[in-house]
């Protein structure tokens, strides 16, 4: 039972004590956490479509559109039809000598690569049986163990786009990430979530297309208040805790 317990617990563990251990990160990353931004803000928008420009796409490009009338930049990577590797539990990206996740050929890797500059996270999903796209789940799991230390303290946002139902579950699911990893979820009028089946047809959800909107100015203010003060991190006074509740 105890041999049990610890392989379940270690990599929860191993993940969060890598996050939040400051000695892991390398100057150059903790310089860009800490120091005022000179640049614009950056959004990274991950579209977990496999079409390219379906109704996840429009959303995002709602987004994209809003957040520009708000000066922040961003940027929209579609994982579409590659392959995404799922998280292994190898231990590789725990290493003393390990520059990351160990697989480095497919979109998880260019996210990471673009993660280390990007300032929030939003990430667009459509609804498969009540859940996230399987790639979306494989990349936002390797992301954030293997390099957590590059999303603590940025705002992050989901949002799930579907014909009928299981959007709130999905939403679920992605803000469960986001909240393990002290990402502020940044919210909207309503769930993010937007209806339509047939490509394009999401924009004929008025108020999906408005929460789009919303969700992106709400982005922008957030961004602008955590950058005001060059300090985007609050500090913390203690270090995790980690507990089974079977001993």
């Amino acid at each position: 039972m105890a041999a049990t317990a610890t392989a379940i617990t270690a990599p929860v563990s191993a993940m969060m004590a890598r996050a939040e251990s400051a000695e892991l990160l390398d100057e150059e990353t903790d310089a860009a956490l800490t120091a005022p931004k000179q640049e614009p803000l950056r959004v990274l928008m991950v579209n977990g479509s496999p079409r390219p420009d379906g109704n996840t796409f429009c959303c995002l490009k709602e987004i994209e559109a809003q957040l520009a009338k708000h000066s922040v930049a961003s940027e929209i990577i579609q994982i579409g039809r590659r392959p995404v590797r799922m998280c292994i539990n190898c231990g590789g990206c725990r290493q003393s000598n390990s520059e990351g996740c160990v697989f480095d050929d497919d979109a998880c890797a260019e996210i990471i690569r673009k993660m280390a500059s990007a300032d929030a996270l939003i990430v667009g999903t459509p609804v498969y049986y009540g859940q996230p796209n399987g790639g979306v789940l494989s990349l936002m799991q390797r992301l954030f163990f293997s390099a957590g230390h590059l999303v603590q303290n940025k705002p992050a946002a989901a949002l799930a786009v579907c014909r009928r139902g299981g959007a709130t579950a999905t939403l679920q699911t992605m803000n469960m990430m986001f909240e393990m990893m002290n990402m502020p979820v940044v919210t909207s009028q309503y769930w993010n979530i937007a209806y339509g089946a047939a490509k394009g047809e999401v924009k004929l959800d008025t108020e999906g297309m408005q929460t789009m909107r919303t969700l992106a100015t709400n982005m922008a203010f957030l961004l602008g208040k955590i950058h005001a003060s060059g300090n985007s991190a609050p500090e913390r006074d203690e270090k995790g805790v980690f507990m089974n509740f079977i001993r």
